[in-house]
């Protein structure tokens, strides 16, 4: 740890670390669905600063394409999509907090049309179809397939009108600033590489998902687990990190990056093939196509496997035969992309396989945003209230953005609305911040990487998961973070994996995105609980 000094403010930072110019009450890490919302909500309440490692518009909110589902036909529409929401979730649902989602959604997305977000309208009404283990349809999207761009153009829009938010881009939040228990600000390093505090009344995380941690990911280069990492080191519970859903429909074509090829494609119709040409979803689910998610994927992957002496077979998302939509007007993105490399949706096969996609656990949370330390908040993928339970709901993510974010900053607001930043605080920095990034930063991740994909990914069991422990112990010499993003990217991601595992390997049975090989069944009367990490340990809690 490097040596302290006193500070103005009564603030005690290490050595080789800046004290902030920024005059700022609330902190937010993340500019995504979640971020901006909670920033918009904030700034009549005091100074808002808004961090992201990039440049704005660039996270997983960007690259939602499937759409936001929202219950805008009204008591019934709300009651059919909370039993949607909580049967997807195979049994761990909390039904408060998505309780909450559902009810609140529709206001949410009223105030989105309000401050000129643009959905796709049919005959002057708003467009809804359906997605996978939706009861009805409800999924509104935007531009065809670019819903969450559109949603961020409108929020990012909306919060430079507010004099009272800073954005800050291409700034890394290193890690944040603890004392006993409470959290009272972040270690930012700036793109020149001086790394600097910023106090703050509150923090809120709102830095999205982790799906770098697999070599197979449809999430940007961004998603690497940075708030879930720092908010462990400082203490926080954290939950249910073993589930993680993989996306079923992931482009697979050799020199292709893992492009997402929506759920809405299944939703207007498109069947999965195998590579004898044979639909085959009916073996493994009612609803054939349309079942949830993690069915899918395991469904896929099976199939896969059917070639001899290991060979992995092709499977293939087939639009041929779907009439009554153009599927360049409908699905614009995927049509372009698709058409670089010679594919069209409705005269050619596309290859797909599964792809780390969405993270259910995250830093435990109630339905307020609020964590176990105190003035530190959490809202969106980095959250986890409990709300997706084992597997998430298709097209629930941007939705949990902008209820939850709203929510976690009306408790700032509340709790911490009135306060002074002029406290006391020690900063505890975990990182080792003198030195620069390891040499083999990035071939210590790409091994990572594709180590999680195998042994921790979508299939799992004891022996792998036991391997991967005890892989991830045999790099910890090469992750210690520095004062460099990309040393602090493979520590957060390590730190991530270790949660995964350990939480994986504590839950001995079956459920939604978490499928064991060698404890196949689903097990209610042991682990009909969520997984808390607390002190280094993994404890089962029931659901409130």
């Amino acid at each position: 740890m490097p040596r302290s000094r006193r500070l103005k403010k009564g603030c005690v930072v290490a050595s080789n670390v800046m004290v902030s110019a920024t005059d700022t009450d609330f902190l937010i890490i993340g500019a995504g669905i979640a971020g901006l919302r909670a920033a918009i909500e904030l700034s009549e309440a005091g100074r808002v600063l808004v961090v992201t490692k990039e440049a704005l518009g660039e996270s997983n909110t960007s690259y939602a394409q499937g759409g936001i589902a929202v219950a805008l036909g009204g008591d019934e529409d709300v009651s059919l999509h909370l039993e949607d929401t909580v049967g997807a979730g195979d049994g761990l649902v909390s039904r408060e907090a998505a309780q909450v989602l559902v009810e609140e959604g529709p206001h949410r997305v009223e105030e989105l049309l309000q401050w000129g977000t643009h959905f796709d309208r049919e005959d002057g009404r708003l467009m809804l179809t359906r997605e996978g283990a939706h009861s009805r349809n409800r999924i509104l999207h935007a531009n065809g397939d670019a819903t969450g761009a559109e949603i961020g153009r409108s929020l990012l829009a909306c919060a430079r009108e507010h004099e009272n938010i800073t954005l800050l881009e291409w700034t890394t939040t290193a890690d944040l600033i603890t004392n006993k228990g409470t959290v009272a600000g972040a270690i930012l390093l700036a793109p020149t590489g001086e790394l600097y505090a910023v106090p703050a009344r509150a923090v809120l995380l709102a830095s999205g998902g982790a799906g770098q941690v697999y070599s197979d990911t449809t999430n940007p280069a961004v998603a690497t687990g940075d708030g879930i990492a720092m908010a462990h080191r400082a203490g926080a519970e954290i939950s249910d990190m073993e589930f993680y859903q993989f996306h079923p429909t992931a482009l697979s074509l050799p020199g292709a990056p893992r492009f997402l090829l929506s759920e809405a494609l299944r939703g207007e119709g498109a069947y999965l093939r195998n590579a004898q040409g044979e639909r085959f979803m009916e073996r493994y689910h009612p609803l054939r196509e349309l079942a949830p998610r993690d069915v899918v994927a395991r469904a896929i992957t099976r199939e896969g496997l059917c070639g001899q002496d290991g060979e992995v077979l092709p499977v293939y998302l087939d639009m041929r035969h779907v009439t009554g939509i153009d599927p360049v007007k409908r699905f614009p993105g995927i049509s372009t992309f698709l058409a670089q490399y010679g594919l069209l949706l409705a005269k050619n096969l596309i290859p797909v396989r599964p792809a780390a996609h969405y993270l259910m656990g995250g830093v435990k949370t109630d339905v307020d945003g609020r964590t176990s330390l105190k003035r530190l908040y959490a809202a969106g993928e980095v959250a986890c209230t409990g709300v997706h339970g084992a597997n998430r709901l298709a097209s629930n993510s941007l939705l949990e953005g902008l209820v939850f974010g709203a929510r976690a900053a009306a408790k700032m607001r509340e709790e911490h609305g009135r306060e002074s930043t002029e406290f006391d605080f020690i900063a505890k920095y975990a990182s080792s911040a003198a030195s620069g990034p390891a040499p083999d930063a990035c071939s210590t991740l790409s091994e990572l990487r594709q180590k999680m994909w195998k042994d921790a990914g979508l299939l799992r069991d004891a022996n792998g998961l036991g391997r991967m422990k005890e892989e991830l112990e045999r790099m910890r010499p090469k992750v210690a973070p520095a004062a460099a993003r990309p040393s602090l990217e493979l520590a957060n991601l390590h730190a991530v994996a270790e949660l995964i595992v350990v939480s994986a390997l504590a839950r001995e049975e079956s459920r939604g995105a978490h499928y064991r090989n060698d404890f196949p069944q689903r097990d209610d009367a042991h682990f009909a609980k969520h997984s808390v990490v607390r002190g280094g340990e993994v404890v089962f809690e029931a659901m409130p």
